[in-house]
């Protein structure tokens, strides 16, 4: 595909998401009806269409709408991209730019538009981040960085580091966990290296594996809302531990059996009838559902689409998690409650709530990992009874 034919399936794509499919939706509908791109091309498209999406206030702004189109045009321009080259009409790029099209505005001037925010989630940003939240608005407009997480129980860091780069695959270490690295090159290589199919490492982000080296060591620990199991494996590389991962939907947890005999871990699965029926455990560990914020620049679309009701079902759900696995956790054991949200309203305040109703815990450690170059945005607080 030519650079023109590419930025024209980004328009398709993003005119399929205004249209109410998800963005994963609609570049997996496009792949399927597009045979003929190449891995290089598809890559190409996804990355249009989640350029346009971390910036989609400003895009709209320079192209003077919120047509696929006029997002493409409004992102291509703050990108200084030259448009003339991509819309020029011939084969399959998209038709030249009109005399309207071609009067960008001039730069804007209000700060929801800059930090590419709904107005309504500024104040949450400055609540939870002070004078940290331009930043961190800033921070999820970029590409966030691809990191590794190496597998300690088997094999050093250096000599991860060094088998990736026989595969092309090249690492730094990344300062946020003593496992991780951070990929600064060949990242599309990763799937196909032999350190990451024979179980050395894992794709986790930096922050997200520091929450977990921050947990207390050996003993029963419960995953309580696994998802993938990324935490769950983390938490593996601890001989230590005895491992349990449940999560309300199990199909969420169908690959981490397989990822974990690929790692040469132990990862007990279970329901939530053995779960509840199970002893309590020495940690467990919620990594609870929540608004996502501090990953926004992954999954973009999660700005404009979270609305002040659905967070505030966000919270309801979180307090009876905390509240369901208070019960999990044994009399002298460790309650972790995280989110990958960067809002109060998700984190310290559902931790305030928590210990107002249960006044006999205490909260013993609690950190926040900023929107960074090195890793996305996380919220831990670990709780123990008095």
């Amino acid at each position: 595909m030519t650079p023109g034919a590419r930025v024209s399936a980004a328009i398709e794509v993003l005119d399929a998401i205004a249209g109410g499919l998800a963005a994963e939706q609609a570049l997996t509908r496009w792949a399927r009806q597009s045979r003929f791109a190449g891995s290089k091309d598809r890559a190409a498209v996804r990355d249009h269409v989640f350029d346009v999406l971390r910036q989609k206030r400003t895009a709209a702004h320079y192209g003077s709408g919120e047509t696929g189109r006029a997002l493409m045009i409004g992102m291509l321009h703050g990108q200084k991209a030259d448009l003339e080259a991509l819309f020029t009409g011939e084969g399959h790029a998209p038709t030249p730019l009109s005399e309207e099209e071609r009067r960008f505005p001039q730069t804007p001037e209000d700060r929801a538009t800059n930090l590419n925010l709904p107005d309504w989630l500024l104040p949450l940003f400055d609540t939870a981040l002070g004078e940290k939240a331009d930043a961190a608005a800033l921070a999820l407009q970029e590409r966030g960085p691809v990191c590794l997480r190496v597998n300690t129980a088997r094999i050093e860091v250096a000599a991860a580091q060094a088998l990736l780069a026989e595969d092309g695959v090249q690492t730094r270490d990344n300062p946020l966990a003593a496992a991780a690295l951070t990929v600064t090159e060949g990242p599309r290589r990763i799937r196909n290296s032999r350190a990451f199919i024979d179980g050395y490492v894992e794709l986790q982000d930096a922050a997200s594996q520091a929450v977990v080296a921050g947990l207390p060591l050996g003993g029963r620990v419960l995953d309580y809302c696994a998802g993938g199991g990324g935490k769950a494996l983390a938490l593996a590389m601890d001989p230590s531990r005895q491992i349990t991962a449940h999560d309300i939907d199990p199909r969420r947890m169908s690959d981490l059996p397989l990822r974990a005999e690929r790692a040469g871990v132990e990862i007990s699965i279970a329901d939530r009838e053995q779960v509840v029926a199970d002893d309590p455990y020495d940690l467990v560990l919620c990594d609870a559902p929540c608004s996502g914020s501090g990953a926004w620049r992954r999954a973009a679309e999660g700005k404009w689409t979270l609305t002040s009701d659905r967070l505030t079902e966000l919270t309801g759900i979180q307090d009876q998690i905390l509240d369901a696995t208070a019960t999990l956790t044994a009399a002298q054991g460790v309650l972790a409650y995280a989110t990958c949200s960067l809002f109060r309203e998700e984190n310290e305040a559902r931790v305030d709530a928590f210990l107002t109703r249960h006044p006999e815990w205490k909260t013993t450690r609690m950190d926040r990992y900023d929107v960074t170059s090195e890793g996305d945005g996380f919220f831990v607080a670990q709780l123990t009874r008095d």
